[in-house]
């Protein structure tokens, strides 16, 4: 903990923000940073979400040795809504969905497009976004336990695939050990540790390939994939979620994400996973499946040949020879060719919900439990511990500045092109202003040149952070989730791993310029002029995580970042002097750091300086031009300070912006279980009770201009059911 006494905070106040306003703006910056560099480790469980029922172990969480604690999910009447406020009407996402995943057994959650899959899975990792248009009822249990997530382990698998393109492989599972298991200590067994994860994950042939982005090639998407699994799996977690693990990838890769979703769950893991249209190997994999319309539930229960027998009692054969996954996404799917097609279509898939409604009971799987699998589900475990770290708050940042020191440097196609950008601006301002001398026209060249160059600075390292940041936000975002760092000691190590090659572009910029502009040719000058721009690239960098943390995308960042930026340009002092400025806009050029910059630059510029002259109302003296832009009672100094307060201004708001804007997620309004019916379970199906004696045209002719209806069957029909 950084610990500042009283008279010590008052000097450093006084010194960087004069009085007034800016000892103000300076004091709140130095308490959030003191708040930054003394918080508390990250903490994973909020207290209020402890189930008192389960117990606490005090000790650190131990290492991954292989055993999985067996967790079984049911949940039961879940509903989701979006209400609409223009039309006032609402829109169900889910309509009263049960079901029960369980160990050792891979659940897909399939269906066309629109049908709710990722919202129901979403819905069951506790990841669905928060918003007061969302209405999320029903009973979610674990293990028997209603409302007790956090006393598991969980991992969720994005859609997306989001790392820092420039470590390794096994850089990046290293680091994420040494993050979040910090009871490991020694590099062999960390090492030992990493090894056993590439080896489960098939990772081992590109564990030292970069993991690359869309700059620079790196690992493949399936390869990413497993990656993604990987990190999750550093805990050992229970339950293992994935969305749509299988999107983007070719089908041979597509295969190997789901062999190794099967394998983990063969070693004991729940594995849950929302998949569009698999191919017949892949569908091979699935032990259970629910099968999903328009947020209805159309068939829950073993994968296989189970749901081609159920559908078949319907009068829907799937022919031979063709994929179950296909036939089924048929069968449940809506044809909107024509309207008569949408409402034959509507009508059959009504039809299989209805007559799967019938035959739903708070427990559907036709798998029975048996006492040793209740046993195992009923066990006590313990909660996960907060994370104590070894080493605090000094260990994260030593940890983030070396992550954040490998993605700078080793990002050499950015570098390149930043280099390149600056030497070339460079060359064409001096080509532009070469070689000013001192008559009175040369005045208004220098303005000018001066402008443009505060203004290129600002601006290139602005793009750079917003292009970049938002995409880094969502890494930082999960792994925040996950309790691997507090935020003080990531924004404190970017800003130190950055400040160096950040620092190297404007000193390019101005080492090219300088000479060829011919401006006041002293050492001392120049670098003044190079420490100028050097902190205004970054207040520019600092402003692009405001932005970047302010906005939800890359898009909108680089639509926000340079309209912002223009404001500022406009109030940079020199199209509108500060004097003429309106009372409205008075504040806007103390917190543009285009016109601090521009105003250091013309006090080491002009100062000192003697111009040729004609007439006696002409600008004889540097001073005089200096009068005519306001700037003549400021030093460099204060230009500098002002820069350093705008930059903790933007960096204190980022801190700010990215604790309000973590990520809330939706809770479950809990709804008690419908006791007045019987508590029923649907056995395994016997083929010699299967009636066979309805026939029907194939899922091909369903969609005709003659609907088909599904027959009305005897509820019990074909099903043994038994009371608990």
């Amino acid at each position: 903990m950084v610990v500042f006494g009283g008279k010590k905070v008052h000097q450093i106040v006084t010194g960087l923000g004069g009085s007034g306003l800016g000892q103000l703006a300076v004091a709140v910056a130095v308490s959030f940073l003191v708040r930054i560099f003394s918080a508390p480790g990250p903490a994973l469980l909020p207290e209020n979400d402890v189930d008192d029922d389960v117990p606490i172990n005090d000790g650190e969480t131990p290492p991954s040795t292989g055993k999985v604690t067996p967790v079984t999910i049911r949940w039961n009447n879940i509903n989701c809504s979006l209400s609409d406020k223009s039309s006032k009407s609402v829109r169900f996402l889910l309509k009263n969905l049960s079901g029960e995943a369980k160990p050792g057994r891979l659940l897909a959650i399939m269906g066309p497009s629109g049908s709710g899959k990722t919202t129901l899975l979403n819905v069951l990792a506790g990841q669905l976004s928060a918003s007061p248009r969302l209405h999320l009822s029903g009973l979610l249990e674990f293990n028997g336990k209603p409302s007790s997530r956090n006393a598991y382990k969980f991992a969720y698998v994005r859609q997306e695939d989001l790392f820092f393109s420039q470590l390794t492989v096994r850089e990046t599972l290293s680091l994420a050990i040494e993050l979040q298991l910090h009871n490991i200590s020694s590099a062999e067994e960390r090492d030992e540790y990493v090894n056993n994860l590439l080896f489960k994950t098939g990772l081992v042939s590109c564990a030292d390939t970069n993991v690359g982005d869309a700059k620079v090639r790196g690992i493949s998407g399936g390869e990413k994939k497993r990656l993604s699994l990987a990190c999750e799996l550093l805990a050992s977690p229970s339950v293992i979620f994935a969305d749509e693990p299988t999107t983007g990838l070719d089908a041979f890769q597509a295969e190997k994400v789901m062999e190794t979703l099967r394998q983990l769950a063969l070693d004991g893991h729940t594995v849950i996973c929302s998949i569009h249209q698999p191919r017949g190997s892949v569908y091979s994999k699935f032990d259970d499946i629910v099968l999903l319309t328009d947020g209805s539930l159309v068939y829950a229960g073993p994968a296989g040949d189970e749901p081609l027998t159920y559908f078949s009692k319907f009068g829907y054969h799937c022919p031979d020879h063709v994929n179950p996954a296909e036939f089924l996404a048929d069968l449940i799917s809506i044809d909107y060719s024509s309207s008569d097609s949408v409402y034959s279509s509507q009508k059959r898939t009504n039809g299989l919900v209805e007559s799967f409604s019938l035959r739903q009971s708070t427990i559907i799987y036709a798998t029975p439990i048996t006492l040793d699998d209740l046993s195992k589900s009923r066990k006590r475990i313990s909660k996960r511990s907060v994370a104590k770290t070894k080493g605090g708050w000094w260990k994260q940042f030593r940890l983030l500045l070396r992550r954040a020191w490998m993605q700078a440097s080793r990002d050499a196609p950015t570098n390149k092109v930043r280099s390149r950008m600056s030497i070339a601006s460079a060359v064409i301002f001096g080509s532009v202003f070469w070689r000013m001398g001192k008559s009175q026209t040369s005045i208004q060249d220098r303005m000018g040149l001066l402008q443009v160059a505060a203004i290129n600075t600002a601006m290139a390292a602005l793009t750079k952070t917003v292009g970049v940041f938002p995409k880094e936000r969502s890494i930082v975002d999960r792994e925040r989730s996950k309790g691997s760092y507090s935020l003080g000691p990531y924004l404190f190590s970017k800003l130190l791993a950055e400040a160096p090659i950040g620092a190297a572009f404007p000193l390019m910029f101005g080492a090219v310029l300088y000479p060829m502009a011919r401006l006041h040719p002293t050492l001392m000058r120049f670098g003044k002029f190079c420490g100028i721009v050097t902190a205004e690239s970054f207040a520019a960098s600092a402003m692009g995580l405001t932005v970047g943390a302010m906005v939800p995308t890359t898009e909108a960042a680089m639509a926000v970042g340079p309209s912002l930026m223009t404001v500022f340009i406009v109030f940079g002092g020199y199209y509108v002097n500060p004097e003429n400025t309106p009372i409205i806009f008075r504040w806007i050029p103390s917190v543009s750091l285009i016109r601090w910059a521009f105003q250091g630059l013309c006090i080491n510029e002009f100062r000192g300086l003697q111009f040729d002259h004609q007439h006696s109302f002409d600008i004889q003296t540097g001073e005089q031009a200096l009068e005519r832009l306001s700037f003549g009672k400021s030093t460099i100094r204060d230009t500098l300070l002002a820069q350093n307060r705008i930059l903790l201004f933007w960096y204190c708001t980022t801190y700010l912006l990215l604790e309000k804007n973590k990520p809330k997620y939706q809770q479950l309004e809990t709804t008690p279980p419908d006791h007045s019916k019987p508590h029923l379970k649907l056995e395994e199906l016997n083929p010699e009770q299967v009636d066979q004696t309805h026939e029907a045209p194939e899922v091909s002719q369903v969609g005709s201009d003659e609907p088909l209806e599904s027959p009305e069957l005897d509820p019990v029909g074909s099903f043994i059911l038994e009371g608990l």
